[in-house]
């Protein structure tokens, strides 16, 4: 991941959301932290490249500079990266046979905003959707939209996506969740899921250290559970150097701290409720920018802590109880629960910086780095790490 333009550059990331929840690609947002700074378009499709390889996840890049997001227009992209082009480039007729030519390559265009006047007759078949935010749906215009599927961008609530798919959204990209969970008044109580009880409590025994044939019996309750661990151990992502091949053996390798932070992402991934898909794909994310960013640390308690901190910091909208009930079933680091629960500790800087970034927002971007004492190159490395690591596991 070191590509020089890292350290220019501040990255975003969102999912685009189909109607059945399902994470169709993600959106990586690029945002220039110096308007005069020289950015190269191939370091960008190279780094972009380590993620998203040809043949791999779709990835659709949101750049916000003009002169980068020109010079990616005209080179070499892979089938599975589309660019987004807002309107007024699209109504230049500067910009018409760029675009002709990439439409030509089979090259994935989305228009991005509401036009202020006519897209050309023959440059709309370029374009396979139209990215529309809150405001640009909203907005009058005497200029007639394109008649193209559309997304809906920038939503951070359940409630604001079903309203997107509502008004005929084909996807939306964004979040269904900002905030601690609160439960609707008067809502019936609530427990944790059957399908993932068997997780609570092994996560339970392993806190309160019980040998490993209690944990086996308890595993064996739910054998599609045991599968799942294993694939997650044997996964390129997690390294290790033989296959394992039961979960005693696991155990062996591991041993139980290590133990706990994969029980941990069973936990946030188990969920067999479709809506919780965008969730799921944010907690994983989550987790592991968050022990990215722990990286230099010499502890790996602290690493395994912080994975658990970004795992957990969706648990209550995944299980739909506030952080204060889950504490009591499920064993929690202190320093997890000063971070969800207190809003302190020293976590919550961090989990500052991935809000800032899934939010796509600059300025907060900067404090937290500021904060953290990270420059943009080793935050946008551990970016694009987490987004890897999380491909390979899901």
């Amino acid at each position: 991941m070191n590509h020089p333009i890292l350290g220019a550059i501040a990255l975003g990331y969102t999912p685009l959301i189909d109607r059945q929840r399902m994470v169709g690609a993600t959106r990586l947002t690029v945002v220039p932290l110096r308007p005069d700074a020289p950015l190269v378009a191939a370091e960008l499709l190279a780094a972009v490249a380590e993620v998203w390889p040809a043949g791999g996840g779709q990835v659709i890049l949101n750049v916000i500079n003009e002169g980068l997001l020109t010079a990616l227009l005209g080179s070499e992209l892979s089938a599975n990266v589309l660019i987004e082009v807002p309107a007024f480039m699209a109504c230049d007729a500067a910009h018409a046979e760029l675009l002709l030519a990439l439409k030509k390559r089979g090259t994935g265009l989305l228009l991005k905003g509401r036009p202020a006047a006519a897209v050309p007759a023959e440059l709309l078949p370029c374009f396979k959707q139209a990215v529309l935010d809150l405001d640009d749906e909203s907005r009058p215009s005497d200029v007639a939209m394109p008649a193209l599927p559309r997304y809906v961008a920038g939503l951070r609530s359940a409630a604001d996506i079903d309203a997107a798919f509502g008004r005929g959204a084909t996807g939306v990209i964004g979040w269904p969740m900002q905030g601690p969970y609160e439960p609707p008044a008067n809502a019936p109580r609530s427990d944790i899921q059957a399908d993932l009880q068997v997780i609570v409590e092994l996560m339970s025994r392993v806190d309160q250290d019980e040998d490993i044939e209690r944990l086996e019996q308890t595993l064996k309750r739910d054998p599609s559970l045991a599968f799942k661990l294993l694939r997650y151990l044997n996964s390129a992502a997690f390294g290790l150097p033989v296959e394992v091949s039961s979960f005693r053996h696991a155990i062996m390798l591991l041993g139980y701290p290590r133990l706990k932070r994969w029980l941990a992402l069973l936990l946030t991934t188990a969920s067999k409720d479709h809506s919780m898909r965008p969730i799921m794909f944010a907690a994983l994310r989550r987790g592991l920018l968050m022990e990215e960013l722990a990286r230099s640390m010499s502890d790996s308690e602290l690493r395994d802590e912080m994975f658990i901190c970004g795992l957990f910091s969706l648990l209550d909208h995944m299980l739909k109880q506030p952080f204060n009930k889950l504490l009591q079933s499920i064993p929690m680091p202190e320093r997890v629960r000063q971070a969800l629960v207190e809003g302190s500790g020293p976590y919550q800087p961090y989990l500052e910086l991935v809000h800032a970034i899934e939010n796509e927002s600059v300025y907060d971007f900067r404090s937290a780095a500021e904060q953290l004492m990270l420059s943009a190159e080793e935050i946008n490395q551990c970016v694009l790490r987490a987004l890897n690591k999380a491909a390979q596991l899901e």
